[in-house]
């Protein structure tokens, strides 16, 4: 569903990405790891299309990310580690998503009951003004509800507690078949049961891509 070919990306006399090959297909649970630095959110951000190749090329389902940026996007959830300053009040934001995105608003207030967002109680209330765990809660709800079939999510859990940790986990595992799911994370151990490959960048390279036995 994912292919990088030849991938280069420079910023400057910097490259951030040198030569990356690499297909991610239906059912493949990734986790993405690797030091600061070293190309993993470069790598996704130009697979979203958010970045224009120095040289090479990325197809998403056959489209390239910037020339078919919205039918591609349309494709993807994405959950940034960092949430965007979006000044929609809940209800806003949840309206602005089932317009955009055809995503069921019922879906939205499910997944969130699970992560244990109490979404009635805030709907007036700006996203911007919600707690870092709560932002990343409603961002993973958004994300699980639209059924994307490619999900990437940058360590999607460091705002939240054990126990949410877990819910996310849970609900992770539930929602996987048929989808390609990258997890750009440092903690293996979060994620060992749940991803089926492994990918480790350093210096803008792919340095080991190798199989586990999560999903079991």
């Amino acid at each position: 569903m994912i292919k990088v070919l030849n991938l280069t990306k420079k910023f400057a006399s910097h490259k951030s990405l040198d030569n990356v090959n690499v297909d991610f297909n239906k059912d493949d649970y990734i986790a993405l790891m690797g030091p600061n630095g070293a190309g993993k959110t470069t790598l996704i951000r130009t697979i979203m299309g958010y970045y224009h190749p120095t040289y090479g090329k990325v197809l998403i389902d056959g489209k390239n990310p910037i020339k078919k940026r919205t039918e591609v996007l349309s494709l993807v959830s994405f959950v940034p580690q960092l949430p965007p300053p979006i000044k929609l009040n809940l209800e806003e934001l949840i309206k602005y998503i089932e317009v955009s995105s055809n995503v069921e608003k019922e879906l939205i207030f499910y997944y969130a009951n699970e992560l244990k967002l109490d979404i009635k109680s805030n709907l007036k209330k700006s996203f911007f003004k919600l707690s870092g765990g709560m932002k990343q809660k409603m961002l993973i709800a958004i994300s699980l509800a639209k059924k994307s079939s490619i999900i990437i999510y940058d360590e999607p859990t460091a705002n939240l507690d054990p126990k949410a940790r877990d819910d996310f986990y849970r609900l992770i595992k539930d929602n996987e078949n048929g989808k390609v799911s990258i997890f750009v994370t440092h903690r293996l151990e979060e994620v060992k049961d749940i991803v089926n490959r492994q990918i480790y960048m350093d210096l803008g390279k792919i340095i080991t891509d190798e199989k586990m036995k999560g999903l079991e």
